[in-house]
């Protein structure tokens, strides 16, 4: 008699493994690993969260309806064609189950977000990488990948962890191009950043067509990481289809209250969009005065390109020496580079410090 056995594809997954958040004998550290915001959630969010507290002998609305409505009123759209789940990689994995079978294909990009290969693999789907141009997804190499088989095109717009995003008329011109029958997931986790005139989120073309999803998420901007908050935008039908294998009661009653606050908050938002706008251009300014190339960044973090794989991780060493922690991108396939998010003011120039350091240059 054999043991019970995954279903195919499952011991293909590299398991994810998420940025450090501690440095070995340093007591004082700065997380700038994972994305997060320096400015933390807004407090009437915190304040919401606490309220929720007092309930929690009770069952969330398995709906949501009150975040969905929420969010329909802050974007203009129709709350019955929104989805919320613990974080949109709950809705990635949704997406999967709903539209993957056995031997389909889903297509990403060779520094696309790792969860798509997860989520691909775990529906029994073969996973497709499309080439990428200068870091950035390239529309042309997507639609060469298309076979009979492609079910799902996943795009990161802006891309993790690049930090590049895809004109709108290249989006467009990408769906365009698709069979009817592929899914186009617009994974806009980090569009409240964006401050880019030929930007669009995904919000206009799933208006417009039946084939296509936008992802969104709490954790960044936001900062309600730790409550692992998402949502979705899509066509009635998938909708649909997504709901009726959704979990119950998937988001959490203090996750509801707090998305719903945050959302209320403009002031906040504003004041983590300001700050993100100040120091991202900084540390772009500021690192490539060192002699070091950055990708351009339309999101909250910026990609660091060293000489080699070994001085990569000896900056990343001295960074953690020093309390400084940078996300090794190595499983992205970018040994060469560090992932470093815009931080607090401290954080920031303690990072540039640290890294003239290593470069034999002063700050």
């Amino acid at each position: 008699m054999t043991a019970p056995q995954p279903r195919q594809g499952v011991l293909d997954i590299s398991p994810y493994v998420p940025g450090k958040s501690s440095a070995p004998g340093i007591s004082k550290v700065f997380k700038l690993s994972s994305n997060e915001t320096p400015l933390g959630a807004s407090p009437k969010a915190i304040e919401a969260y606490g309220l929720a507290g007092q309930h929690l002998q009770d069952y969330p609305d398995g709906a949501a309806t009150a975040l969905r409505i929420a969010i329909g009123k802050t974007y203009g759209l129709d709350p019955a064609r929104i989805v919320c789940g613990a974080g949109s990689d709950d809705i990635l994995n949704l997406l999967a189950r709903a539209y993957l079978a056995d031997g389909d294909e889903a297509i990403h990009t060779t520094h696309g977000f790792l969860v798509y290969p997860i989520v691909t693999l775990g529906a029994g789907a073969k996973n497709v990488v499309a080439a990428e141009k200068n870091f950035t997804a390239d529309v042309d190499a997507i639609l060469k990948a298309i076979t009979p088989k492609t079910k799902i095109v996943f795009l990161a717009n802006p891309n993790n962890p690049t930090g590049t995003y895809v004109p709108f008329d290249e989006v467009k011109r990408l769906h365009a191009a698709l069979p009817k029958n592929v899914l186009l997931v617009i994974d806009a986790a980090y569009a409240e950043y964006v401050r880019r005139n030929d930007y669009e989120s995904g919000i206009e073309l799933v208006a417009t067509s039946e084939n296509v999803v936008m992802t969104r998420t709490f954790s960044k901007i936001y900062g309600l990481a730790s409550l692992r908050l998402g949502w979705m935008y899509g066509p009635a039908a998938i909708v649909d289809a997504v709901n009726r294998i959704r979990d119950p009661f998937n988001v959490s009653g203090p996750a509801i209250a707090a998305g719903i606050a945050a959302l209320a908050d403009t002031a906040h938002l504003d004041k983590a969009r300001a700050h993100n706008e100040r120091w991202l251009a900084w540390l772009t300014e500021e690192i490539g005065k060192l002699g070091l190339t950055i990708t351009p960044s339309a999101a909250n973090f910026v990609l660091i390109h060293f000489a080699s794989e070994k001085t990569a991780a000896d900056a990343n060493a001295l960074l953690m020496s020093r309390g400084v922690i940078l996300r090794q991108v190595t499983s992205y396939k970018l040994p060469n580079a560090l992932r470093m998010t815009v931080g607090t003011e401290e954080a920031n120039r303690l990072a540039v410090k640290t890294l003239a350091e290593f470069m034999g240059k002063s700050a």
